[in-house]
């Protein structure tokens, strides 16, 4: 990795908290490093300008793809997914009181959380470990 791109990752490991922009899943919690992920896909005229950059987990970023919008299942309409970068997590998407899954609370947090299977089995199985051990909670 070169200095330019070192010093990337380490910008964005700060302005992200060093989590997940979509699940915020912490990099101490999960398997694999965080990876950059084009907010724009390159495939979709997305640059590798820092303000398409974000950091994402395997699992957010595989199910994410190339894509940039979706279906939101409550009004059946086309909604852009949550941009962490520009977006509040807050104003689109909460924890469920038990903290094991991820609610969307608008067309654009719905539409996240359905494509990006935010609450898919391995990822509530894991939260279910990590709220046993005390490592997460609804507040986080």
């Amino acid at each position: 990795m070169s200095k330019s791109a070192k010093e990337l990752l380490a910008r964005l490991r700060i302005e992200t908290g060093n989590r997940c922009g979509y699940c915020l899943a912490p990099q101490h919690l999960i398997l694999g490093t965080l990876e950059i992920e084009h907010l724009i896909p390159s495939s979709l005229g997305g640059t590798d300008q820092e303000d398409n950059l974000w950091l994402a987990c395997r699992m957010c970023n595989n199910f994410k793809g190339a894509q940039i919008c979706a279906i939101d299942p409550a009004t059946r309409q086309i909604a852009s997914f949550y941009n962490p970068r520009l977006q509040s997590w807050s104003e689109h998407l909460r924890w469920s009181p038990d903290g094991k899954r991820v609610i969307g609370l608008t067309a654009i947090g719905r539409a996240t959380v359905i494509a990006l299977q935010m609450n898919h089995f391995v990822a509530l199985t894991v939260r279910e470990n990590w709220i046993a051990a005390g490592w997460h909670s609804p507040a986080t």
